[in-house]
């Protein structure tokens, strides 16, 4: 038979883990508080993107522009998505908590990740319209069986319990790609070809998605997600990522 754990004996048990193993900083080691996995100083040097940034895919510019500016890597380009925003640089504890936890399989750091994920909700280009659904990007079956997880999919699950969006994990991969990162942008775009499909009886019909991925590198890969969502009949897609490369 099941007894329930009173509260007060969970937390003890709780407090008796964090005697044994003292909750530390996933950078620097340092000591935090407990169910904090990054320290204070550590996050204040997690590099944030800052205005002026592209408006389709948030790269930063640094330089002197006033207003809204599209960079030249989205000017000559017609994506599927909307936009792609995120809060973060891919350098530094960023680059290094997101390469731990998708090639190391430190999964415990997702909360940070998260976190992080979590701020692109307060971007304008995010709030109007609402979004509907939020949609991870994802993984062929056998990369998927290789990492353990789909990177993507726990970040999305963590933004929807987050946010009260509802997951639609309605995109299949259908086939094997070569990694991307050793490709350039018209490689990207070639390599992704025909790789996403809709899952069986999936209907995004009239639906503002909200496509969820770890990294925006070149935007090959959410657009390509982009492109069978919208065929699909989505009425917009747009993306967030915990960093921009």
């Amino acid at each position: 038979m099941f007894f329930p754990i009173p509260k007060l004996l969970r937390g003890a048990g709780s407090a008796f883990l964090d005697l044994l193993y003292p909750p530390h900083c996933a950078i620097c080691l340092n000591k935090t508080h407990a169910g904090e996995h990054l320290c204070a100083a550590c996050r204040k040097e997690a590099p944030v993107v800052r205005a002026p940034f592209c408006n389709t895919c948030s790269a930063p510019f640094f330089g002197q522009i006033d207003g809204p500016f599209v960079c030249p890597n989205c000017r000559d380009r017609r994506f599927r998505f909307t936009c792609a925003v995120a809060r973060y640089q891919s350098r530094g504890a960023v680059r290094e908590l997101i390469h731990r936890f998708k090639y190391n399989g430190k999964v415990h750091v997702r909360g940070v990740l998260v976190d992080w994920l979590a701020e692109t909700l307060d971007d304008a280009r995010l709030q109007t319209p609402l979004c509907d659904r939020i949609v991870p990007v994802p993984l062929h079956s056998t990369r998927e069986r290789e990492r353990g997880f789909n990177q993507a999919r726990i970040l999305a699950e963590g933004l929807a319990r987050r946010s009260g969006i509802p997951l639609a994990d309605c995109l299949k991969r259908t086939r094997y790609t070569t990694t991307q990162t050793i490709f350039d942008r018209e490689e990207r775009m070639e390599n992704l070809r025909g790789a996403f499909q809709m899952r069986q009886s999936a209907d995004v019909s009239n639906l503002h998605l909200l496509l969820i991925d770890d990294v925006l590198t070149t935007g090959s890969t959410v657009d390509e997600c982009a492109r069978v969502l919208t065929g699909a009949g989505a009425a917009s897609v747009r993306v967030a990522t915990v960093a921009r490369a």
